[in-house]
């Protein structure tokens, strides 16, 4: 039979690159916690104007992106239209929105997990990849946001990432972008045939992506376009320096990039990237900014908000990059079982070690033959970075003990004494098997 195959651009994630995951993802809830963000899981189907709504119809993602649908109709021959989630803030929002959770007051949220676009797939960009994501909603002063660039921040120290920059900017209030708008498209409307197709396209539908466009071609005419800043008032000025203060008090480098924006109507005031040279065209590792407007657009009541995501692909990419050091959990034994006689022993003692939290890899056997050699054993216990070997021989459980053989010196040098252990009590040496450290 035809061998199948994983849908082109959604990749299998396995052991023992699975570690990685599982050691950013702990590293990520340990830190969350101690900034007082909670997590919240969204459903991975929403119903597609969920994302036509919070994300805009004159976008990449939905115009282009998007795994739509409509559903199998019911016994009225209705049917839902449904979208696997493209990103996660509108998701965030619905359900904020959904269940009044700021009827007692601001929110900081957090969430992991899978999103989908179609797109051509590329190192560090696939059709499945993961985003993890802060949230603060609820919250209009500099400080949250602040606050979200100093947690990212931390979060690269947790990793060992070194190699990154933050650039931030201000995209002001609706009512200065407006104006800014009217400026931009009559700049670009002067310089049309330095534009590209896509840019022209966009000229009156969302002219402040074209200051983000990546063609060399058309550098001259978006760094002489009209800044942003220069129309802000003194509310959006005064947001932006409190977050800088806040920045530079912190030691928090920076740099103002006056092309980085937002094309949606809903991102006002401050947004920023953290950005590294070392993944090529895929080196913006973690983006946000505040969308004081969105709640409202979704049909909530008008609330600000702040947040930001990073892209799990493009982080793990950048730790393995830079050499990062990652710890890959090991199991602290491994059990040698010479006879299959003794596996109704051998999984009693297994069991009670586990429960007094030791981690246990037992072998087993691969035919039907038997356990295999003591040889062989002895080789998968060595690779499985196990500190011990369990013999569980059969004059060891005469005795009613069994031989534990370290497998790795404490120190260089030392001697490597097998000793044997009583079977009847096995919570008094259980801890002398726990891992000091990853292997």
């Amino acid at each position: 039979m035809e061998k199948l195959a994983a849908v082109k651009g959604m990749n299998d994630i396995l052991p023992p690159d699975s570690a990685r995951w599982e050691w950013l993802e702990d590293k990520v809830r340990g830190l969350m916690g101690r900034y007082a963000y909670r997590n919240i899981r969204t459903p991975i189907l929403e119903h597609t104007q969920l994302f036509v709504r919070g994300i805009g119809e004159v976008t990449d993602i939905v115009e282009k992106e998007m795994y739509s649908f409509e559903d199998r109709s019911d016994k009225h021959g209705d049917h839902d239209h449904l979208t696997m989630r493209p990103e996660n803030t509108a998701s965030v929002v619905r359900a904020v929105t959904e269940h009044n959770l700021l009827y007692d007051g601001g929110k900081r949220l957090y969430y992991m997990g899978p999103m989908f676009r179609r797109e051509r797939p590329q190192r560090g960009r696939y059709r499945q990849f993961h985003q993890i994501g802060a949230e603060a909603l609820g919250f209009a002063g500099p400080e949250v946001d602040a606050e979200l660039i100093l947690l990212a921040a931390a979060l690269w120290k947790e990793l060992g990432l070194t190699d990154w920059r933050l650039e931030i900017n201000s995209l002001g209030q609706p009512e200065e972008r407006a104006q800014h708008r009217a400026q931009l498209i009559a700049h670009f409307e002067q310089h049309a045939d330095a534009l590209d197709e896509e840019a022209k396209r966009r000229l009156h539908s969302n002219p402040l992506r074209i200051l983000d466009t990546k063609n060399p071609a058309m550098k001259a005419v978006v760094e002489s376009a009209p800044r942003l800043i220069d129309f802000l008032g003194s509310q959006s000025l005064a947001h932006f320096e409190g977050l800088k203060a806040i920045l530079d008090a912190n030691s928090i480098p920076w740099t103002l990039n006056h092309r980085l924006v937002r094309g949606l109507d809903y991102y006002n005031l401050t947004v920023f990237e953290f950005v590294t040279d070392r993944l090529g065209a895929q080196g913006t590792i973690c983006a946000g900014g505040r969308y004081d407007y969105l709640i409202e657009q979704m049909g909530g009541k008008p609330a600000p908000a702040v947040g930001w995501a990073l892209g799990v692909e493009r982080v793990l990419e950048l730790i393995k990059e830079q050499g990062a050091l990652v710890e890959h959990p090991v199991p602290d034994a491994y059990a040698v079982i010479p006879e299959a006689s003794a596996l109704p022993v051998v999984l009693q003692t297994l069991q009670a070690l586990r429960a007094a939290g030791i981690s246990v890899q037992m072998h087993a056997s691969t035919t039907p033959e038997g356990m295999g050699s003591m040889k062989s054993q002895f080789k998968r216990a060595d690779g499985s970075g196990a500190r011990f070997a369990l013999i569980f021989g059969a004059d060891e459980l005469a005795e009613g003990r069994v031989a534990v053989k370290p497998l790795r010196s404490e120190k260089a040098g030392s001697a490597q004494v097998q000793t044997l252990q009583p079977l009847n009590d096995v919570a008094a040496w259980a801890q002398m098997l726990c891992s000091k450290t990853a292997v």
